[in-house]
């Protein structure tokens, strides 16, 4: 079912289009790329601070109300451009492990941000000019130091097609882990 749709929208005149641009194509992921260095870029500034490694004399609140407007923008259009890429080619992107390793980290980075911002941030006035963060800031830092490294390795492994389901035969659990259709007919 997934996969029908999956394929439906990658013959799309757009989704095609998109693909076979000899401009559009390489200025997407360019762009993706240059969001991706503004988004990573701030977020580990305000996550070495959140860990006690650097910038330690500046206010957790003056350092994350200069930066998260520009990690919004670049979150935004990081966000745009992923899913513009995918769009280019969807059951390819869905079946590349790459991706769906960097998906389900993603998940995970949403998920320690929002229970940072809805934990220990609420309180950041209390702990403002700590040079070491409470110990529930400092372990949202860390995971999210370590989430992003994941997400930009294997947002840059995706581009290699070790793992594509049409490059048979492949180990049974490289084919499980990417859904491709030889291990769902059982025809590997």
């Amino acid at each position: 079912m997934i996969e029908r749709f999956l394929g439906w929208l990658g013959e799309t005149p757009w989704s095609v289009a998109l693909l076979e641009s000899l401009y559009a194509w390489p200025l997407v992921e360019s762009t993706h790329v240059l969001a991706l260095g503004l988004f990573v870029g701030t977020t580990a500034m305000m996550d070495l601070r959140l860990v006690g490694i650097a910038f330690r004399k500046v206010p957790v609140t003056a350092f994350t109300g200069r930066l998260l407007p520009w990690t919004r923008i670049g979150f935004a259009i990081m966000t745009v451009t992923g899913l513009l890429l995918f769009y280019s080619q969807p059951l390819r992107y869905y079946h590349n492990v790459f991706f769906r390793v960097k998906v389900v980290v993603l998940i995970l980075a949403g998920i320690n941000a929002a229970v940072f911002h809805v934990g220990a941030h609420r309180n950041a006035l209390e702990w403002d000019h700590d040079t070491r963060p409470p110990r529930g800031a400092r372990i949202a830092g860390a995971v999210s130091l370590s989430a992003w490294a994941v997400v930009v390795i294997t947002g840059r492994l995706i581009a290699y097609n070790w793992f594509d389901c049409d490059i048979q035969p492949q180990p049974g659990w490289v084919n499980w882990l990417a859904g491709c259709a030889a291990v769902l007919d059982g025809t590997e």
